[in-house]
């Protein structure tokens, strides 16, 4: 359930073909087209920003090249060349050059470009079990890399191959773990996976191991002087039991394999994502209560040791990652609010907090430069992501890369709008309109559910809503209790009241489309993936004014799951065993009200997801199919809850169109 920001993987739904759709011949030249399915993977998203020291120059990646650009002005061009994978740009600390990973020795591997010239790249490392991660010690003499037990045998398995039948024999899975699934591979967490921290020397090619033990070790973070690190760990006695998790710290010169830690924090909350300050005498991390419906918190501490203190308790919003200013004065941090992604920045001194830019927009990657300059990547409004400086208040665009594509095609239009909820809570949503959009007119529509739940819709283009509306629907993408635009309280109030509380609000969005005139009563459909799936399979249980739903892997026997799919701890930690605490697992469980469902619906999912197993479409579709129901069940193989293939992505948008079209049209 617990899936991507603004749902990803697969998802949404269609209708009604556009008049220019309809033509034999084509539009004239220059003229903008109806978005189609063709066009799912045409919008290109820059990440891993990465600004040189100075501040003057940009390096990015896109489409598994590595890009660099003037931040005042200029081209951006590809230092890396296609036909391979580069990723985690980084720049020389005097400089002179650019590093990066790439798999184009057939093996991942560190590379470095001069900046100079910006000529061929050479390799750095030859490092038999490969560099997935780019992490260097302050002087660059050294990488942190993490490995299990497993990685490492495999490795060595790889290398004594001899292809024979031998190798390929298939062997019992053996589960002990409490935690024994998750979604990816053969499904089953066997062996030793605790990943450790190891320091390979680059001059020398030796690898050193600083942890050990039945724990893992994550999101680790050099200290400034290179002598420590500090990273999060679960220590606890079971910890498959619980999400708690503390910061640790290991000397880098160790020598017994991290049997002699510092333990920094020892209290029940949640931790990630910690960095040192430039001086090293503090730590900046986030935390929040729980796992799943607290928020997180920067929150800052003396690096040997103290009580940590919240800096961000009074914007009660979602904080998603930082960076600390290079005079370790601020510390600036991006945070969700309302559908969109703010930038802020806050004293570690005195936890004073200011606004660094902020609208209709969603933030994503940001980095800070030596000299105090910000890039960041911003999608704003209806528009694709691009990269912009942010400096005085205000934006300047740096990038054009999905300004050719946008401007091809007429896109729906996009707005937000807000509305009571039964109980007179304020929902935010977003409705994007079919382009040509016709004041007066009622459209059939679609209401569009996220998963998560804890997620947001948020602003910038978003192919599934934008192709449903290139297909005549309106589409209503609501952010409801359980979202992540707003506080605490409005998170956590679907706490054991799954599709009770958000319901709700999900119906409460359609019934602000109705009034306000563009939403056709009689021609309405639902739709989710994930926690929107489980949402949308709750709605056809309680309503019968959908004409049509499509259910994308969607949870809808709770008990059913327990042991079966990868969240036993969230249902211990919020609803507790079935076998003491059956009544709320029913009470949250769709299936058990299939009976009360007359709306035609489609079933869709991947084969091998363990995040929201099959399981749970197969027993709805066919109860539904007992019934007489129209249903349908779509199994698409060799596929988990998220990075499907593009076809199975095309796929899966063109069945629940189709499936629209049938009942709405």
């Amino acid at each position: 359930m617990k899936y991507a920001f603004v749902s990803i993987g697969a998802a949404v739904l269609c209708l009604l073909a556009a008049p220019a759709m309809a033509q034999a011949t084509s539009p004239p030249a220059g003229t903008p087209r109806t978005l189609t399915l063709e066009d799912h993977d045409a919008i290109k998203s820059p990440d891993s920003l990465a600004l040189s020291r100075d501040g003057r120059l940009l390096a990015y990646v896109l489409d598994d090249q590595i890009y660099v650009v003037p931040m005042a002005s200029g081209v951006p061009r590809a230092v890396t060349a296609a036909g391979s994978s580069a990723w985690d740009p980084y720049w020389s600390k005097d400089g002179s050059a650019l590093y990066f990973l790439s798999d184009r020795s057939d093996s991942n591997q560190l590379w470095k470009l001069p900046l100079e010239s910006f000529g061929e790249a050479t390799q750095v490392t030859t490092f038999k079990h490969g560099v997935d991660e780019l992490d260097f010690s302050p002087d660059e003499s050294r990488l942190l890399l993490k490995f299990n037990a497993e990685d490492l045998k495999e490795t060595a398995d790889e290398e004594d191959d001899d292809d024979s039948a031998d190798a390929e024999e298939k062997k019992p899975w053996v589960i002990t773990r409490l935690e024994f699934k998750e979604d990816d591979g053969d499904g089953y967490l066997t062996g030793d996976l605790a990943e450790h921290l190891h320091v390979l020397d680059l001059a020398t090619g030796k690898l050193r191991q600083l942890t050990s033990g039945k724990y893992s070790e994550s999101e680790s973070s050099w200290s400034p002087d290179g002598r420590q690190i500090v990273f999060v760990s679960n220590r606890e006695e079971e910890p498959d039991a619980g999400y708690k998790t503390d910061l640790w710290l290991v000397a880098t010169d160790n020598a017994d394999q991290g049997k002699s830690l510092v333990r920094l924090t020892n209290d029940d909350r949640v931790k990630s994502s910690p960095a040192w300050s430039p001086d090293g005498r503090s730590i900046a991390f986030l935390t929040a209560e729980d796992g799943v419906y607290a928020i997180p918190h920067l929150a800052v501490m003396p690096a040997s040791g103290g009580e940590p203190r919240i800096l961000t308790a009074a914007l009660d919003h979602w904080v998603n990652e930082f960076r600390y200013s290079p005079d370790g004065q601020w510390i600036y941090f991006a945070y969700e609010h309302e559908g969109g992604t703010r930038l802020a920045r806050v004293q570690p001194k005195d936890g004073k907090l200011e606004p660094v830019e902020s609208g209709d927009q969603f933030i994503g990657d940001f980095d800070v430069a030596r000299n105090g300059a910000i890039a960041a990547r911003i999608e704003a409004g209806n528009r694709g992501p691009e990269i912009y400086s942010v400096a005085g208040g205000r934006l300047n665009r740096v990038t054009k890369i999905n300004d050719e594509f946008l401007s091809s095609i007429a896109p729906g239009a996009k707005e937000t709008v807000s509305f009571k909820s039964a109980d007179g809570t304020e929902i935010q949503a977003f409705v994007t309109k079919p382009p040509g959009f016709v004041a007066g007119r009622k459209y059939p529509t679609i209401l569009h559910i996220h998963g998560g739940p804890v997620g947001q819709f948020g602003w910038g283009f978003d192919f599934k809503p934008q192709y449903l509306a290139a297909n005549g629907y309106v589409v209503v993408e609501p952010n409801p209790r359980g979202s992540t635009g707003r506080g605490q309280a409005f998170v956590r109030a679907i706490h054991e009241t799954w599709g009770i509380t958000d319901y709700d609000d999900v119906i409460a969005a359609v019934d602000h489309a109705i009034a306000a005139g563009y939403a056709d009563p009689d021609r309405l459909a639902v739709t989710g993936y994930s926690y929107g799936g489980y949402l949308t399979n709750v709605v056809i249980t309680r309503t019968a004014r959908f004409k049509a739903a499509a259910s994308g892997a969607g949870h809808s026997y709770i008990a059913a799951n327990y042991g079966h799919d990868i969240y036993q701890k969230w249902y211990n930690w919020e609803l507790g065993p079935p076998w003491e605490n059956r009544e709320k697992y029913d009470k949250l469980s769709p299936l058990l009200q299939a009976g009360q469902v007359t709306t035609p619906t489609i079933f869709l999912g991947g084969r091998e997801d363990w995040n929201v197993p099959l399981l749970n479409a197969e027993l709805f579709y066919q109860s539904l199919r007992k019934r007489g129901i129209d249903t349908q069940l779509v199994v698409y193989p060799d596929t988990h809850h998220g990075d499907w293939s593009p076809e199975f992505e095309r796929d899966y948008l063109s069945r629940v169109r189709e499936w629209f079209d049938k009942y709405l049209k």
